[in-house]
């Protein structure tokens, strides 16, 4: 029951590391069932571990849809590109954590900002031969760039912001010869 205060107003009651947790986990049932974006997600969490009472907590979880968002909802599992361009953005959603792209003298860009995931750890695997490939993330998700670099660049360009509590971690594991593989994060296109 809301505590009120002598003028009849609610006042804000503190919270705990469990109430945290709890909304936490309600938004990442919501990110997987494609009710909320992962950077929906990300900026909800944030604000779920910033919340210093109850009204701030029930704010992240303001307008969330009960029903998934309709639209454009691809089921993803892998990615091909050859002598072309390829670009995955706006909504899509990951068939299970990991995603296969494979680029051979063309570009590749995985925009994962949209995509809609309940998994903990995405994995992104592959090759890039005389081509580039590109993964965009929001900011404070953490991210391992891994795999054989030969005669081509690895480069991660992340904002320097702290990780949010209960992003997924994003790892690419990309194996590339005369090739660029970048992974970037940018912030929320969320206007709220």
């Amino acid at each position: 029951m809301a505590r009120v205060c002598a003028v009849g107003l609610p006042v804000p009651a503190p919270i705990s590391d469990g109430d945290r947790e709890r909304v936490a986990e309600l938004l990442q049932r919501a990110c997987g069932e494609g009710r909320l974006t992962l950077e929906e997600f990300s900026a909800r969490v944030g604000a779920v571990w910033a919340a210093e009472n109850d009204v701030e907590l029930a704010a992240a979880t303001h307008g969330l849809a009960a029903q998934p968002i309709v639209g454009s909802a691809t089921t993803v599992d892998k990615v091909i590109t050859v002598f072309s361009q390829t670009r995955r953005r706006g909504r899509w959603r990951l068939r299970d954590r990991t995603v296969r792209a494979h680029t051979v003298f063309g570009s590749t860009e995985l925009d994962l900002r949209a995509v809609l995931t309940g998994e903990h750890v995405i994995e992104i695997s592959g090759s890039c031969w005389f081509g580039e490939l590109t993964v965009i993330v929001p900011e404070g998700v953490e991210v391992d760039l891994t795999g054989t670099n030969a005669f081509s660049s690895h480069e991660m360009k992340l904002a320097p912001v702290p990780r949010l509590p209960g992003t997924p971690e994003v790892r690419v594991r990309i194996n590339a010869w005369f090739s660029s593989v970048s992974v970037v994060s940018q912030p929320p296109a969320i206007t709220r």
